[in-house]
């Protein structure tokens, strides 16, 4: 086996907890059930994995089965990296059969045919994902197996997860290989990006809406209220909080929100001004680009109204983020705006 794919192996297993070693590299299946009995999983991690590199040079491990690993350890810790969701289009309503051994040849070709060093591994699960992990490499160099990008694509959807590499010149080659071996016309990031990739599922395949889990918030405690307190105050503020609460229910829904950590879209209005004031010779629209950012960017708007830092209800420019992400092709194409935009009306 070469140094580099057991020092790349014994590097996985260090990221794995050791709780949850055992069970993973079952997952994994390279290694039998009773090589797997032959480990100490009590030990400390670095013994772990040397072990483990030893059995794997036994069964004369490659560069595939060392990337399978990292798919199934990226599977089940997906919020480990950063993803963007990307929409591909059709010029037309066909709709074509999903062939996955075909799907496969097309990226493999495609990117190959660009670039000769560069490894590709896909594995298949069972909500429909296929998840690809593609190694750059140089026409000089071998693929670095650690700056590695990853694709979650559900077939029979436009939609697309990427997890970049930190070599972003290869993100358009990248997208070019999936235009092509998913049959479609071009492909567009919806600015989006989260570490939760099933929240961002949740948003562009209108789940959350239908998920939320029903709760009923506790009722504010009232503090001792002195006899000269005006009590018609008292009970306009208790409406007023009330009102809050039901108009933040009917837009945010009863549940927790989507984890969404990046937003933006275009705006565009038109500048009005006294004509008197002669403050423009023209009349163009006045643009610009919004962007949102937040550990949990839904939960913070959501927030906002109760927390008194916003009137109630919100503008629609900050309640409009999932639902423009969704509608992201028809309003593009609406407004002929360029790639990557939302546009409030």
């Amino acid at each position: 086996m070469d140094e580099t794919v057991a020092e790349y192996i014994r590097r996985t297993v260090l990221k794995i907890p050791r709780d949850e070693i055992k069970t993973m590299l079952q997952k994994w299946g390279f290694l039998s059930e009773a090589q797997l009995q032959t480990i100490n999983f009590h030990q400390l991690k670095d013994n772990i994995s040397q072990d483990v590199v030893q059995l794997c040079e036994e069964n004369s491990a490659d560069i595939k089965q060392a990337a399978v690993l990292d798919i199934i350890y990226n599977y089940i810790y997906p919020n480990k990296r950063v993803w963007s969701v990307y929409q591909m289009n059709k010029t037309g309503e066909e709709t074509d059969f999903f062939d996955l051994t075909d799907f496969k040849k097309k990226i493999k070709r495609r990117l190959r045919s660009a670039l000769k060093n560069v490894t590709v591994t896909f594995r298949e699960y069972e909500d429909n994902a296929v998840w690809i992990r593609i190694a750059w490499g140089t026409p000089y160099t071998k693929p670095n197996q650690y700056k590695t990008s990853y694709v979650v694509y559900h077939s029979q959807t436009p939609y697309v997860f990427i997890s970049a590499s930190v070599l972003k010149s290869n993100l358009p080659l990248l997208c070019q290989a999936l235009v092509v071996a998913s049959n479609y016309h071009d492909i567009r990031e919806m600015e989006l990006r989260s570490h939760s990739l099933n929240s961002l599922k949740d948003i562009v395949f209108k789940r959350y809406s239908q998920n939320f889990q029903t709760y009923y918030p506790k009722p504010l405690q009232e503090r001792d209220i002195a006899p000269e307190t005006d009590l018609r105050i008292i009970q306009e503020n208790k409406n007023e909080k009330e009102r809050i609460e039901r108009v933040n229910r009917e837009i945010f829904g009863d549940g927790p929100q989507p984890k969404l950590e990046f937003a933006q879209y275009k705006l565009e209005t038109m500048f009005k001004s006294d004509p008197k004031m002669d403050v423009l010779d023209k009349k163009e629209p006045f643009r610009c680009l919004v962007k949102f950012s937040s550990p949990h960017l839904l939960e913070s708007l959501k927030s906002l109204a109760p927390a008194g830092m916003a009137d109630a209800p919100l503008s629609p420019l900050l309640t409009c983020i999932p639902q423009k992400a969704r509608n992201y092709f028809k309003i593009r194409e609406k407004k002929g705006l360029f790639p990557g935009s939302f546009v409030s009306p």
